[in-house]
Formats: structure tokens, C-alpha cells, sequence
């Protein structure tokens, strides 16, 4: 008897220290805040080298943390984008690879992945692509807009620090943004002198190109605003100090020639990562991530397992500096219903070559947003130019009649403006590149062309 009660000290004192060091794990792991931007062209950014803007709040953050200069969206489109975003998963394996496509049911996300190492995990703002509820577990808080083409963005934070300030769980909060997408009828446009905009140079320069263009410029800046209320509520609430604060651009506008393609302006994306004491700040990186790659990274900084069975890879090594490389390519794809008649195609690129295989070249490409009907100002304007201006033929017939193979030294040409797919000197590459795009779809279970149809969703 005269050992039990030392005994019983002693475990008592081990339960403790076991207790001690789990409760300390838990608040020493970060919590993650998440904003994310509708349509955004990266290269408006200041800090992305953008000339007509200065986004004065995500320039103070890549200030503070790591930009990634080679981050892209597999698909050009919003829901599927989202959905790649949130489970790790490339478009055909998640089931949403055409705009507004439901992913399959009975699949996981971050919700789950989160949920199980003890994070609570929500989202506010726009939540069309979080269904169905069961595979996108989040908890809605009230605050953002949720309806991207709501003529109104008011936002409030009230119910974002109540849910950052409740309960003994480290949270990940996805705040989603309404802005830059159309109808661009929102914020100050007179901030902008339409005559002095410097246009991207896949745009045909027109009245009605430059006017829209100051509209979407003004939303930029209700962007930028709404970026820097979320950094000064954690800053002031003392939460900045142990969160990972990540800015995600998604994908291009909705100007002709991006969003709904597999060039750069559709693809090429933007995301500045500020974690204190880990990301050394004002750092610039070139290493290729996908949005499929942000789910398993924030597992990993959560201090989870990975999860073999997804197609993203954790980035962390690249946060923390412990390495300049991410992966060696990136891929993407575009199916065009139901946004217009079918027109699929995908996509390969390294660090500096980009190859796109338009696979019914002999059809014409349009789509309902911009050329058919679409935003008939804008494209009646780049029309009614090429009439009589060569580069303003070359822009938009560029747009509507694509050869089968492009393939773009995008290091040179970054608007990706002169196809190099006739020319010999590449041929080597481009077979290269097609066979590393050809096993990946074969990989995927990607069928190319077939896969671009209607499909009638079946109510479970």
C-alpha cells in the first residue's frame, strides 16, 4: 500500500504532462485565413507589376510575406477552380469540370481534412461552388456577399471576429470575395482616366475596352480594401501573431481572351503568403504550384498526414524555404458548356514553355459572356476595328479560330501573342510536352474531347 499513493502521484503527474504538451500542440498550431478574389487579373496588381492601380494593401502583404509568381488555376472557371481549391483534386477526378458542375458525391474536402485534426473550418462570402453541404462541410458566417453578380459587395466583420474569438480550436477561414467579377458596377470609376489605362495587350484597344476597363479597375480597389479590414481585424484582435494569412486572385477577367481559356490571362493566378516566424518577409518565388496543391499544403501546416489519394502536393517546404521547387508542371484544361458550344482543350507548362491543344480546332470558339452574345460594346468594338486595323483582326480572330497545337516561350512572350507550334526549332519540345499532357489525362481518366457534352445531373 505503502507504494500506491507515490504511484498514483506519478501518474497523475505523467497525465498532466501529456496533457500539458497536447494542449500546448494545439495552440502553437496557426490558425489560416483565407481571402480570395472573383475574376482578378493578377498582373493589375502592384505587385505583380501592374501599372494602372496601386493595390496599396496586397502590396503591404507580399511586403510581409512570400508571392508566388507561378501559381495557376487547372481551370479557368470559378466553381471549378473552387472546387480544386477546396479538395485537392484536379477537375475531372472531382466531377466539376465545366462551370456550375456539381463535384461527385460522397467525396471529401477541407472540411473533413481539418475537422479531423481539430480545426473548425469556415467560410464567408461567395458559396455557390460548396455544394453539395456533405462534401463541403464549412461553417457559413454571415459577412461577405455571397452572390458574385450582386450589384452590392457591403461587408461586414462583426460575425468573422465573433467566430475567430470563439471556442479553444484553431480555425481555417476562407473569406471569399465578390469582387472583380462582373457586372463591374461597383466602387468609384472616375478614380481612373480611361485615355491613360495601360491595356493588356491580348485586349483590342477600344472606347468601350477602356471604359469597361476602369469599371473593373474600381472593383480591384474594393478588393484591395476589403483585403486590408481583414488584416487590420487580426491585427487588432491579436490573431495576425499565430495565423496564416494567404491572398488567392483565382482566376482571369471576364474580358475576351481570359477567363474560359487556357492562356495565361484565364490561367495565371496570383497568391501572397504571410506566416510570422516561418515565411521570411518581402520574398518572391517562382516555384509552380495549382490551386489543387493549397488543400494538402494546409493539412501539412495544420501538422496532419498527407493524403496520398489527392492530386495536389503540399507546398510548405517552398513556405518555410527549405525548398525552391514545388512541382515540375502544371496542367489545365477548358470545357466550354455551358458557358457556349463545346470547345475543349487542355494544357501543360513548365517554368517557361506552354503547350495547348485545342482538340476541335475546326470549330469556331464563343461564349455567351463575351462574343456570342455576350458583352456586345466591348466585342462589336474589337470587331468593328478589325475592319481596318491588322493587329485589331489578328486579337480577335486569334480568340475565335485557334489552331490545334499552341505553344508559347511565355518567358518571352507572356500574353502568349506568337505561336511557336510551326516552327522546327521546337518540335522536340512540343513532342515532349505532348506526351507529359497526354499521360496526364490518361492518368486523370480525362477521355479530351468526349468529355466537353451536357450532363444531366441526377437528383440523389
Amino acid at each position: 500500500m505503502k507504494y500506491i499513493a507515490p504511484l498514483l502521484v506519478l501518474l497523475l503527474t505523467i497525465s498532466a504532462s501529456c496533457l500539458s504538451v497536447a494542449q500546448s500542440k494545439s495552440q502553437k498550431r496557426p490558425n489560416v485565413v483565407v481571402i480570395m478574389a472573383d475574376d482578378l487579373d493578377t498582373r493589375q496588381l502592384s505587385c505583380y507589376g501592374g501599372q494602372n492601380i496601386r493595390t496599396k494593401y496586397i502590396d503591404q502583404l507580399a511586403g510581409e510575406g512570400l508571392q508566388f509568381n507561378n501559381i495557376y488555376a487547372s481551370n479557368a472557371t470559378c466553381v471549378p477552380t473552387r472546387a480544386s481549391l477546396f479538395t485537392g483534386l484536379y477537375p475531372i477526378r472531382h466531377g466539376s469540370f465545366q462551370n456550375h458542375k456539381p463535384v461527385h458525391p460522397g467525396m471529401k474536402s477541407i472540411g473533413h481534412y481539418l475537422g479531423a485534426e481539430g480545426y473548425r473550418v469556415a467560410l464567408s462570402g461567395k458559396d455557390h461552388s460548396t455544394r453539395p453541404r456533405t462534401v463541403f462541410p464549412f461553417d457559413i458566417i454571415a459577412g461577405f456577399q455571397p452572390n458574385c453578380v450582386a450589384s452590392t459587395d457591403e461587408y461586414s466583420l462583426t460575425e468573422i471576429e465573433n467566430y475567430m474569438n470563439t471556442g479553444d480550436k484553431p480555425f481555417c477561414l476562407f473569406i471569399m470575395s465578390i469582387n472583380p467579377h462582373k457586372p463591374w458596377d461597383l466602387g468609384d470609376p472616375t478614380e481612373f482616366d480611361a485615355d491613360k489605362l495601360v491595356l493588356p495587350p491580348y485586349m483590342v484597344d477600344t472606347r468601350e475596352t477602356r471604359s469597361q476597363f476602369r469599371k473593373y479597375l474600381a472593383e480591384i480597389r474594393r478588393l484591395d480594401n476589403q483585403v486590408g479590414d481583414v488584416m487590420e481585424l487580426l491585427r487588432k484582435s491579436g490573431q495576425d501573431k499565430n495565423t496564416v494569412f494567404m491572398f488567392l486572385g483565382e482566376q482571369g477577367s471576364q474580358f475576351p481572351g481570359g477567363k474560359w481559356t487556357c492562356w495565361d490571362a484565364g490561367q495565371k493566378s496570383s497568391m501572397i503568403v504571410r506566416w510570422p516566424g516561418v515565411i521570411k518577409p518581402g520574398k518572391k518565388t517562382d516555384a509552380i504550384v495549382q490551386y489543387e496543391d493549397i488543400t494538402p499544403t494546409i493539412i501539412d501546416i495544420a501538422g496532419g498526414s498527407p493524403v496520398d489519394s489527392l492530386d495536389g502536393r503540399s507546398f510548405l517546404k517552398v513556405l518555410n524555404g527549405s525548398s525552391q521547387v514545388a512541382r515540375s508542371y502544371a496542367f489545365g484544361m477548358n470545357n466550354n458548356i455551358p458557358e457556349g458550344p463545346p470547345y475543349p482543350s487542355r494544357n501543360v507548362r513548365d517554368g517557361r514553355y506552354k503547350l495547348i491543344l485545342n482538340l476541335t480546332p475546326e470549330n469556331t470558339y464563343s461564349i455567351k459572356w463575351y462574343n456570342n452574345p455576350g458583352d456586345l460594346g466591348v466585342w462589336n468594338s474589337w470587331q468593328e476595328k478589325a475592319k481596318t486595323d491588322e493587329t485589331a483582326s489578328f486579337l480577335a480572330t486569334r480568340l475565335s479560330k485557334r489552331p490545334a497545337v499552341e505553344f508559347y516561350d511565355t518567358s518571352k512572350d507572356p500574353y502568349e501573342l506568337n505561336n511557336l507550334a510551326g516552327n522546327p526549332a521546337y518540335a522536340r519540345q512540343i513532342s515532349k510536352f505532348t506526351g507529359v499532357l497526354n499521360d496526364w489525362m490518361k492518368q486523370q481518366g480525362d477521355e479530351g474531347a468526349a468529355v466537353d457534352r451536357v450532363y444531366v445531373n441526377k437528383k440523389k
